[in-house]
């Protein structure tokens, strides 16, 4: 008797064991399908779709050309290091002149960092053609021989070509050049202009056409009396007669007059147009003006005239 209690005790006490285990394991099952829908979706997937968008973007960003124009970083702009007051290496060692700040304000609204590269201006073309360079941008002459070689952006400037002499040279006029030593600047607008058949009769009556690398060596002799007069543009004549301090003076009579341009590489138009809008704003916030008023060379200006 004592047995048959004992063993439906047992029994009891075991099937009421089971029960509560299987409660226990149902619950389980029950929470844990739940706890995977409400949190993963909660917790995971949002931070899984952060993700995604944050590559997405990343991927943009890297796949964007920077500065907008063909992946460009960087605006090299090649320029003759002695050409006052365009570009030029000043007393501190540092490139400085009109038209590289004017190309410095174009690359910073592009977005782009300036790199001033001087080069030797016969090579000019093998510097842009090669992609050593982005533009030609340092008192650059839109004559009818160029036109057709370079991608041009609008003119800037009118700088025409005039003749420096000696106040004391008894020089007033182009006719009194004849049987005297006229400097120019090889490759220059001024041997192009004296060239030209505009003025085939004027080089046919010099004593010599002289042709030095840049203008620096040219007032060099004409202060030394090795030449007679120089033949150059009216800007550059301008600065080197006030910094020089000389006794200098400009024929009122001009060879040619001269538009300066900014020469990409023929066809590269999408870099040419991003600077053509930047310089027609400069124009328009006065940017422009300022900056030729830095240099002296506001008289000169035709852009957003």
């Amino acid at each position: 008797m004592k047995k048959s209690v004992v063993t439906v005790i047992l029994l009891t006490a075991a099937l009421a064991c089971t029960s509560l285990t299987g409660c226990s394991a149902s619950k389980a099952d029950e929470t844990a399908p739940a706890n995977d829908q409400a949190t993963a979706p909660e917790a995971t997937a949002p931070e899984t779709a952060k993700d995604e968008a944050a590559k997405d973007v990343a991927a943009k960003d890297e796949a964007a050309p920077a500065g907008g124009i063909d992946g460009m970083t960087t605006f090299t702009v090649g320029f003759d290091a002695d050409f006052p007051p365009y570009g030029y290496m000043d007393d501190n060692g540092d490139y400085v002149g009109f038209d590289l700040d004017l190309a410095k304000e174009v690359a910073d609204r592009l977005g782009l960092e300036v790199v001033y590269q001087p080069i030797d201006w016969d090579a000019k073309d093998m510097e842009l053609e090669s992609g050593a360079i982005d533009c030609i941008w340092n008192g650059f002459t839109m004559s009818d021989e160029r036109l057709d070689a370079y991608t041009w952006s609008e003119p800037y400037v009118d700088n025409s070509q005039v003749v420096v002499v000696a106040k004391d040279s008894g020089i007033g006029s182009l006719a009194d050049l004849a049987g005297k030593v006229l400097c120019v600047q090889a490759d220059s607008s001024a041997l192009e202009a004296i060239e030209s058949e505009d003025h085939a009769e004027l080089k046919a009556s010099l004593g010599e056409l002289m042709q030095v690398p840049e203008y620096n060596t040219a007032f060099m002799n004409l202060e030394a009396g090795a030449v007679d007069a120089i033949a150059m543009d009216v800007g550059v004549a301008k600065y080197q007669i006030e910094s020089r301090g000389a006794d200098f003076v400009i024929l009122d009579e001009k060879l040619s007059p001269e538009l300066y341009g900014v020469g990409f590489k023929k066809g590269n138009t999408a870099l040419r147009d991003a600077v053509q809008e930047k310089l027609d704003e400069m124009a328009e916030d006065g940017t422009l003006l300022e900056i030729a008023t830095k240099w002296d060379q506001q008289d000169t200006l035709v852009l957003g005239k």
